[in-house]
């Protein structure tokens, strides 16, 4: 053993030496010929090698060899635009001598964000934005979502290489011998950095070679490339303050909202629950133009059209952006004053203490508050949102009994939440605001044939492949359809007044195009209504963020800055006036000082939200062995999900959901007198709810008698109890 050692000692030495120990090695002529050419004329050097990792950035971003050279064949002036940020990138490298390694660092530093881009791009519809790093420890989270164990294997082994690549070059590559000009070289690179770009972008986006806002951001990056689209993302964060913006201008808008302001009536003693639906990636199957199908997949969507107040929206987003065009109905803002690809769920909303909302609104008079989603609720850091926007309650995939899986990738159905809603309505005494996130309709959509039976057969597509991914999405609008024809169900058993609002987020993503659409225009989507107090049909076209305020407008209530804005100064939505005061007031409501709010900080406060309506309860635990003679501890109970993971003392343990009334865990995992809690958790371990506590008492079984001491805490023991009969091992999606 000592001499293996000594042997490995010797062996590191010698690696340690021979690689990782700089000396002064003499180079041929060539070489050092080579490296003086580069260094005088490094700014055509990193001309070239700018288009060279382009190039690479958008092969890893688009996984695809004809996207990419596409990309610079079709749009050169965009190609040549993006070389030019990395080409500015670049000239940090003349603050070093070690200007190889610089290079190396910076080049790379560009084609793993495109790296990261490919991978996000493959597992979701919305590219890695600079958004994506204020919450990185989210994504991080994700990585079994969006990395296989084989791909993560060979992520860190390349990390590892790379890694000893750099620290090879950074210590045996050339470093400049000459003079080194740091004050005019700094000065410089903060020209073109601070000047030079700035004015080349603003060239490029007067000319319309680049777009100052992405309405599609999946589409924006593939059009303007990931260079310019991430650090867009970065440069334009935010909102920027309106030129005019004071007291004065707040005061004037005020108070002609004000003086046209109808009384409001609404109470919590006349109000009706209010229901507003987001339908994933769902739009009228009659809007298409270019298929046909066997049968109306969305019937009771044609059925509330055709008898209540329906219309078309103007989306602030096509193809994704989920989280967007929900931050529009919710608040009554407008996401064009934001930047290039930002999410405010991400940025904004985690800065400011609240923030206005339909949900505060109607809290501030008695309402109770909800939003429920099929989906996890850290996505798009709603949980936060949510909070700062006044609900109460929010009602995540981790705090629902989930066993429907849509066959693509595994989203929930939508099926669950007609009942979820409903409890949300029955859990408070007073009438109701629940705000419903439907996914079931969300993509990829599979181009080939994963359902036997579809609902309906779609007609008119070119290719076998497409014919399958909308023959899938037609059948999963069906599923939507159903749903909303529960829900409605359901509330008419209720018999309690209710409106009810569905509406389209987006276009699927599926590459349509404006002539594609009844509309001729991709940004147009559908909102259909249900009430059961007599409401007038009323149809109109609307913005998304005039939504809720015209629904409000029919009910009586006109509280509200954003609602009573839109209420009263809305008569022409496209005149300038108009969406300069909403410029205005929502800078001045998440950016400035709150004149609107006479300086109020907290008029509308942010909630302690509570997550999902159901207790978690543990009610019993006992020894349990399966018919493979596997011993485990099953504990009994109510609102366990397949999010639900048992605690022991406060240590996770491995979890099997079995039902929502039992769990089980490996019998060595718990002794008696241990604390056990079960925990909903959302990603990243973020804990939702928490059952009671819970101690374990071990049966004790005499061996004479054969008396077993049962745990079930709280009751009486009991003789010769028999264990429960073997349920089926499940298997968990």
């Amino acid at each position: 053993m000592e001499k293996i050692l000594v042997f490995l000692k010797d062996k590191s030495r010698v690696i340690k030496e021979k690689f990782f120990t700089k000396h002064e090695k003499q180079h041929s002529e060539k070489y050092y010929k080579i490296i003086d050419i580069l260094n005088n004329y490094s700014l055509i050097w990193h001309a070239f090698l700018s288009m060279v990792v382009v190039f690479f950035v958008e092969l890893a971003s688009r996984w695809s060899l004809i996207s990419a050279v596409s990309f610079i064949g079709k749009t050169p002036l965009v190609f040549i635009y993006n070389s030019f940020i990395v080409f500015a990138s670049l000239t940090l490298v003349y603050l070093f001598r070690r200007r190889a390694f610089a290079r190396l660092i910076i080049s790379s530093f560009w084609i793993i964000l495109g790296i990261i881009n490919g991978i996000v791009l493959s597992n979701r519809v919305t590219p890695f934005g600079f958004a994506d790093l204020t919450v990185v420890s989210d994504l991080l989270t994700m990585l079994d979502t969006y990395i296989s164990p084989t791909m993560m294997v060979l992520i860190i082994v390349g990390v590892v290489v790379f890694v000893i690549f750099c620290t090879l070059i950074y210590i045996h590559g050339p470093q400049y011998k000459g003079q080194q000009k740091r004050i005019l070289s700094l000065v410089s690179i903060l020209s073109i950095i601070f000047v030079a770009i700035p004015a080349v972008t603003n060239v490029a986006q007067e000319k319309n070679v680049v777009a100052g806002y992405f309405t599609n951001i999946a589409q924006g990056y593939m059009d303007y490339g990931f260079v310019y689209s991430f650090s867009s993302g970065f440069v334009n964060w935010g909102m920027d303050k309106p030129d005019n913006y004071d007291e004065a201008v707040i005061d004037a808008l005020m108070q002609a909202v004000e003086s046209e302001k109808a009384v409001t009536t609404l109470t919590t003693e006349n109000g009706p629950n209010i229901i507003t639906v987001l339908l994933e990636s769902f739009v009228d199957p009659n809007e298409y133009t270019f298929m046909t199908y066997s049968q109306d997949p969305t019937p009771f969507y044609h059925y509330l059209e055709e008898n209540f107040t329906s219309g078309y929206l103007t989306m602030p987003v096509v193809g994704a952006g989920t989280a967007n065009a929900e931050f529009e109905i919710l608040t009554g803002m407008r996401l064009h004053y934001f930047g290039t690809g930002e999410y405010p769920y991400k940025t904004i909303l985690k800065e400011v203490p609240n923030c206005e909302s339909i949900a505060s609104h109607l809290k501030s008079i008695g309402y109770g508050t909800h939003a429920v989603h099929n989906n996890g609720g850290n996505f798009y850091s709603r949980v936060n949102a949510f909070s700062m926007m006044g609900f109460d309650t929010f009602t995540s995939k981790e705090l629902m009994d989930i066993t429907e899986f849509t066959p693509n990738e595994g989203w929930a159905e939508d099926s669950i939440l007609a009942e979820e809603t409903m409890k949300t309505l029955t859990s408070t005494e007073g009438p109701d605001l629940t705000y419903v996130i439907t996914v079931g309709q969300h993509g990829v959509y599979p181009e080939d044939k994963v359902i036997e039976t579809p609902y309906c057969e779609v007609y008119g597509l070119p290719t076998e492949e497409e014919t399958n991914a909308w023959t899938y999405y037609m059948h999963q609008a069906n599923k939507t359809d159903q749903f909303m024809q529960e829900l409605i169900t359901y509330l008419e058993e209720l018999d309690e007044d209710t409106i009810v609002v569905f509406w389209g987020d987006h276009l699927p993503t599926m590459g349509l195009e404006d002539e594609d659409m009844l509309t001729g225009d991709i940004f147009k989507s559908k909102y259909v209504t249900w009430n059961n107090f007599g409401l007038e049909k009323n149809d109109k076209d609307l913005y998304a963020y005039q939504l809720m305020a015209d629904i409000f407008d029919q009910i009586g209530f006109h509280e509200g800055t954003m609602v009573a804005y839109h209420q009263t100064q809305a008569d022409n939505p496209d005149n300038q006036a108009y969406l300069d005061g909403i410029e205005q007031l929502q800078y001045d409501i998440l950016y400035g000082d709150r004149f609107c709010y006479d300086g109020n900080v907290d008029k509308y406060p942010a909630t302690d939200i509570i997550m999902g309506i159901d207790e978690v309860i543990i009610t019993e635990m006992y020894p349990y062995t399966d018919e493979e003679g596997s011993e485990y501890v099953a504990l009994k109970g109510e609102g366990f999900t397949n999010w639900s993971r048992v605690y022991v003392n406060g240590e996770k343990v491995g979890t099997q959901y079995v039902s929502g009334n039992e769990l089980w865990i490996k019998a060595n995992r718990v002794e008696d007198g241990d604390t056990v809690v079960v925990n909903q958790n959302g990603s990243k371990n973020t804990i939702f709810r928490s059952s009671n506590e819970f101690v374990y008492v071990a049966p004790v079984v005499d061996t004479q008698t054969t008396e077993t001491t049962e745990n079930t805490e709280g009751t009486e023991s009991t003789e010769n109890v028999e264990t429960p009969e073997n349920p089926e091992v499940p298997t968990t999606p």
